[in-house]
């Protein structure tokens, strides 16, 4: 017995001493032969890279740095960090929503008893946006392009239970980098401001993900996981790549924006006994319509110089939205070459009035304003009338461009020529060197028009109306627009000063009826003009 204690010392002594030299051994050779081409990083910025190592470095750059058309948005990044927890529990919430009917109607089909989510988070990692690049348009939409990359870790857990078997089917590890399209429309003035969302791919996805059934991982065998990625791609890009699109509905746009049901067609006929406003005797009369509660903006006649009993047989067509509500308002001004127009009388007819599909002539009193208690509308200040149809529309009418209904000639109008329409909505970044109190002045043909001032606004809107009757199609003419700005000071040195300058060709406008367009001025800095073209012909 004490020899094999003895035994058990000596081996047990040699171990210790055999442990402590592989130590020694060990620690010197990894002294000894340590790399010495192993160097500290150097951070260098790019421009000093050269292309190879551009290259490796290409995909790990943000697009907002690769590409200038793409918006850094970092507090998106941000925002999404904070609201994540949030968001997480209300799309999981939406996404059970959205698959119960759908994983009902498909079960029968395989002879599946159930299918449930026993787990569904989205992980505490949120997505990322490389960046993002926004369309602008003249329409009434918003469109971005952002660069999603998503690494997160997700748990998707389903119970599928068959055949009296269950078995569960659990995703992990999801990846996905994807560049989607996403379009919010019809913008609506009720909140969130937008209709609908439609979501496009602009290429496939980069999808990648574990799954694991029984605890196993399925895509460890072999061909499967390159399989199932593309199968993805595919099933994606069918479905979502654009222009095919995924909408998905926010309000209803009946509800949230009220449709066009009807236009009204109006005929300014004459008006008579027109008081005289000019120091001679005499009056220039025009009158200016426009429907109630609407932001269209106002028609207007052409002006008949020195007449009090003017005839103008001039038509125009308006939207009507809703015509328990609305109504038509005219105004018969006095033009006056420099200054405020004067006005000689208004008056109003509500729609409600008028029997669909039958022409109705009136004939209206001029009063001051709609105040019945004013006592200065007993005077008599002429009489104007007028010709008023409402055309409800029928199925089928309201998918047609009804905000800006393309409107025929007058009479009278030169049988080859017609009426050119200019309307001038909005300017932006105007500014001038001493003051900014934008107007817009329009030359054509020698003659001249001008809209109202806008005190003090470098983003000044107008709305407003021109016309020029034309004895041919203005295919070879030119249409001048200039801001300029006036001072509303007395006897300073600089009066009036340009703001910027554009020459519209006319020839896009015959031949394509109507355009919308926003132009860079000329002379300015950034200054953006929206001016509206329509060439109405009798035909």
């Amino acid at each position: 017995m004490s020899a094999m204690v003895g035994v058990l010392k000596l081996v047990i002594a040699d171990d210790n001493v055999g442990v402590s030299t592989g130590l020694v051994i060990g620690y010197y050779l990894f002294i000894y032969f340590q790399p010495s081409d192993v160097k500290d990083p150097v951070i260098r910025p790019l421009v000093e890279h050269d292309s190879q190592s551009l290259q490796r470095l290409l995909p790990e750059i943000p697009l907002w740095v690769k590409n200038p058309d793409y918006d850094r948005i970092d507090w998106l990044n941000k925002f999404l960090e904070l609201m994540w927890p949030y968001l997480d529990k209300a799309i999981c919430k939406t996404a059970k929503n959205i698959a119960k009917p759908i994983i009902a109607e498909q079960i029968p089909k395989y002879k599946i008893e159930s299918v449930e989510f026993e787990e569904l988070t989205l992980g505490s990692l949120p997505p990322t946006f490389q960046g993002m690049k926004v369309f602008v348009t003249e329409e009434k939409e918003l469109i971005m392009e952002p660069s999603l990359k998503w690494a997160g870790n997700p748990n998707v857990t389903l119970g599928v239970k068959a055949f009296g078997l269950k078995a569960t089917v659990q995703a992990v590890d999801l990846q996905i980098f994807a560049q989607p399209r996403i379009t919010l429309k019809p913008l609506v003035p009720s909140f969130p401001c937008f209709a609908k969302i439609f979501v496009s791919l602009m290429e496939k996805p980069h999808v990648d993900f574990g799954l694991k059934l029984f605890g196993a991982d399925l895509m460890s065998i072999p061909g499967l996981y390159m399989f199932v990625q593309e199968l993805i791609k595919d099933q994606v890009a069918n479905m979502y790549l654009w222009p095919k699109t995924l909408e998905v509905e926010i309000l209803d746009p009946t509800k949230a924006m009220m449709r066009p049901v009807g236009i009204v067609h109006v005929k300014v006929l004459r008006a008579m006994k027109l008081r005289k406003k000019d120091l001679l005797g005499g009056s220039d009369p025009y009158v200016k319509l426009k429907i109630t509660e609407s932001k269209a903006p106002s028609k207007k006649t052409t002006v008949k110089h020195k007449n009090l009993n003017p005839e103008w047989n001039e038509e125009f067509s308006i939207v009507v939205k809703d015509p328990e509500s609305q109504a038509l308002e005219f105004i018969v001004y006095d033009w006056e070459q420099v200054g405020k127009h004067d006005k000689m009388g208004m008056n109003v007819v509500p729609l409600k009035e008028l029997t669909p599909n039958e022409p109705k002539v009136m004939t209206l009193d001029l009063l001051k304003n709609l105040n019945q208690n004013d006592a200065q509308d007993d005077k008599f200040r002429g009489q104007l009338v007028v010709e008023l149809t409402y055309k409800p529309f029928k199925e089928g009418d309201t998918s047609k461009d009804l905000d800006n209904p393309l409107q025929k000639a007058p009479e009278g109008t030169p049988p080859s020529g017609g009426v050119l329409v200019v309307i001038v909505h909005e300017a932006q970044d105007v500014e001038g060197k001493h003051h900014t109190n934008p107007y817009v002045r329009i030359i054509f043909n020698g003659e001249e028009r001008k809209t109202k001032h806008v005190k003090k606004n470098r983003d000044p809107r107008w709305d407003e109306e021109f016309t020029f009757v034309l004895e041919e199609p203005p295919l070879k003419e030119k249409l001048h627009v200039e801001v300029l700005s006036t001072s509303t000071r007395i006897g300073l040195l600089h009066p009036k000063e340009t703001l910027g300058y554009v020459n519209i060709s006319l020839a896009d406008v015959v031949n394509n009826k109507r355009i919308n367009e926003k132009y860079h001025l000329i002379d300015s800095k950034n200054g953006k003009i929206q001016i509206e073209l329509q060439w109405r012909t009798s035909s």
